[in-house]
């Protein structure tokens, strides 16, 4: 139900990604075996709240986690947006990633890090 088309029109990239017969899990896997998440930030994953329950988190959001602590062994704290928040964020991505993820609110923003010198992530 994300408006993909329309938010990926307003970032850098200008059109959804589109990951189709693919789960949130899958594309998760594939996108964070390359990319590495930012260290820098508070949140380097964000997902959007539900609506009238900013506290409520669902079995997608658990799904995206163990996808997260597949590819670290670091322990990447995920925080929540608002709906209408999650697309004004969503406007300033690089690219919006659209799969055919069937539960409702599998809407996640991955903050991009930094790799050192070392390989490892900074």
């Amino acid at each position: 139900n994300f408006p993909s088309d329309s938010i990926a029109a307003q970032t850098t990239h200008g059109s959804p990604i589109r990951l189709d017969g693919n789960t949130i899990s899958e594309a998760a896997d594939a996108i964070l075996s390359v990319f590495p998440l930012d260290s820098f930030v508070e949140h380097p994953v964000l997902y959007m709240q539900v609506v009238g329950k900013p506290d409520e988190i669902l079995e997608v959001h658990n799904d995206l986690k163990k996808s997260v602590d597949r590819f670290s062994d670091r322990n990447w704290p995920m925080g929540s947006i608002e709906r209408h928040a999650f697309y004004e964020r969503a406007k300033q991505a690089y690219a919006v990633v659209s799969t055919s993820e069937r539960r409702p609110y599998g809407c996640f923003i991955l903050v991009k890090g930094v790799i050192g010198p070392d390989g490892n992530v900074i």
